[in-house]
């Protein structure tokens, strides 16, 4: 007796022994065991660098309302997990505390936070009542701050996180510098995509008409956005030499005149003066615009009979791209682009100018082009061949050594050849204008264009989080109507065919019965 009354405490003292050093473990090895395909419930290994390599510490307040109805309670849970995520990896140099902010003192710290109330809806005692809650975070390290107004957008937390600790704690902005004076889009159309790009970068304009036009030499890289008017030599010269000093360049043409909105629908290749110094780089852009089954939709109006009724339709010259490159941070983690008349590019000359090219988007497997002039009718009815072509290269970074396209030339270059440096090239131009931003990676990929040629990479793995769902795959139309039928008729047989089975098993185990007595 005693004896089991020895082995039964020995026993409970292991267990108890076992929970504790488990604890003791768990405390202090944080792990979590993300399921998901792209990892969004774990921090990224630039997320773990950047706090990682904090030199002193950042306070997170974090205001949230508490008792709030779902969704709302998730977005303290989701703050909650997150920041101690950022705490295991800080080494001590993150602390955080949640703050209840109700009452007179609760408002006006929230206040003079920058944290606005907002309104919820709550159901109290079966009624449906508007609550006004807080909702915000506010980060500080040394003597400055940043601060989250509302979190609200789940998806893009870490990165906004993140984000606020980088603006807190770099010293400088990097210089990033766009082109003027040859028709590019104004501010006023960028305004999303400049605002974003603000937070991480100090955005700076560079004339190109003008007549001793040159290229700062303190720009972390240059963007060159839908120009309009043809570069002069000059022009051409100031990018050429900002190359030859190791200057990174994107490229973000439009090569053909095409616009929904004109009175006029067609489109007609467009002389920018560029041509011949992109193929310099290796590079080249196509008078052509690509078509593409996989496609957005526009909105049209119809009549019909004495109505107009407004419908949307697939319009083929609006590709949705999800064909990536995955091995290029640009666009490995991107699931979907929206293409506004996009032009196909080559990087076939990179090759034989011992350059290193990489297409990063592909049009679908049902694509073509259309060369030259070209109307632009979302009802013109597709022709045999349209779609005969796959994998149209939309998109394309060369690196390497680049020679001085005005070697030779009475222009002299001051520099023939340049470091190590990559120039990109994207056959639209016009992607990442306000008006296109209704797909989320549109920006997205303009701002990891920004961050890949700044060598600010870090961010593009975290930004890339945030994602639309992926686009169906296109199938052929034997191939729907196989799955139609399919649905329609599958599971009302599987259904008599399970009842037969069991109305043939019942027959056969009375037979068996029968015949047993």
């Amino acid at each position: 007796m005693n004896n089991h009354r020895t082995q039964s405490l020995t026993r409970a003292v292991l267990v108890f022994g076992s929970l504790v050093l488990l604890n003791f473990i768990s405390v202090r090895i944080f792990t979590r065991f993300d399921l998901t395909k792209q990892k969004v419930y774990t921090l990224s290994d630039a997320s773990k660098a950047l706090v990682r390599n904090l030199d002193d510490r950042i306070t997170v307040k974090a205001y949230f309302t508490e008792d709030l109805p779902a969704p709302y309670n998730n977005n303290r849970r989701a703050t909650l997990d997150i920041l101690n995520e950022y705490r295991a990896y800080a080494g001590g140099n993150l602390h955080f505390e949640f703050i209840n902010p109700e009452g007179t003192k609760g408002e006006e710290e929230t206040r003079k936070q920058g944290i606005p109330p907002v309104e919820v809806q709550v159901i109290n005692n079966d009624k449906l009542e508007v609550k006004r809650a807080n909702l915000g975070v506010v980060l500080m390290y040394e003597d400055r701050k940043e601060t989250l107004p509302v979190v609200q957008n789940l998806s893009s937390l870490e990165y906004d996180l993140s984000s606020a600790i980088k603006r807190l704690t770099q010293r400088t902005k990097k210089r990033i510098g766009y082109t003027t004076g040859h028709g590019e889009p104004a501010v006023a159309q960028l305004q999303r995509a400049n605002q974003e790009l603000s937070q991480q970068y100090e955005m700076a304009p560079v004339d190109l008409a003008a007549a001793n036009a040159t290229v700062p030499g303190d720009l972390a890289a240059l963007l060159v956005i839908s120009p309009t008017t043809k570069f002069s030599d000059t022009a051409k010269y100031a990018l050429d030499q900002y190359v030859m000093r190791g200057g990174k360049v994107a490229f973000l043409l439009n090569k053909m005149t095409a616009n929904l909105n004109s009175q006029y629908r067609f489109a007609q290749p467009v002389e920018l003066g560029l041509e011949d110094l992109l193929e310099n780089y290796g590079l080249r852009i196509n008078g052509d615009l690509v078509r593409d089954k996989q496609c957005a939709n526009i909105s049209v109006v119809q009549q019909q009979g004495p109505f107009q009724i407004q419908s949307q339709v697939p319009f083929v010259l609006l590709p949705n791209v999800s064909d990536f490159n995955k091995s290029n941070a640009i666009v490995k983690d991107l699931q979907n682009l929206i293409f506004y008349f996009v032009s196909s590019v080559d990087t076939s000359l990179a090759s034989g100018k011992g350059l290193r090219a990489e297409v990063l988007a592909r049009s679908s497997k049902g694509s073509g082009r259309q060369i030259g002039f070209a109307m632009i009718d979302p009802f013109q009815k597709p022709q045999p061949g349209d779609f005969s072509e796959s994998g149209i290269p939309l998109a394309a970074v060369v690196e390497g050594s680049f020679k001085s396209y005005f070697q030779g030339k009475p222009m002299t270059p001051v520099a023939a050849t340049s470091p190590e440096t990559r120039i990109l090239l994207v056959g639209d131009g016009d992607f990442m204008k306000d008006e296109f931003l209704t797909n989320k990676s549109n920006l997205t990929f303009f701002q990891n264009i920004a961050d890949y040629l700044a060598d600010d990479a870090g961010l593009i793995t975290i930004r890339s989080k945030n994602v639309n769902v992926p686009p169906l795959e296109q199938i052929d139309d034997g191939s729907k109507k196989l799955w139609k039928y399919l649905n329609l008729f599958a599971p009302p047989l599987l259904i008599i065919g399970y009842g037969l089975f069991r109305w043939r098993r019942r027959i056969s185990l009375r037979k068996s019965l029968e015949a047993a007595l």
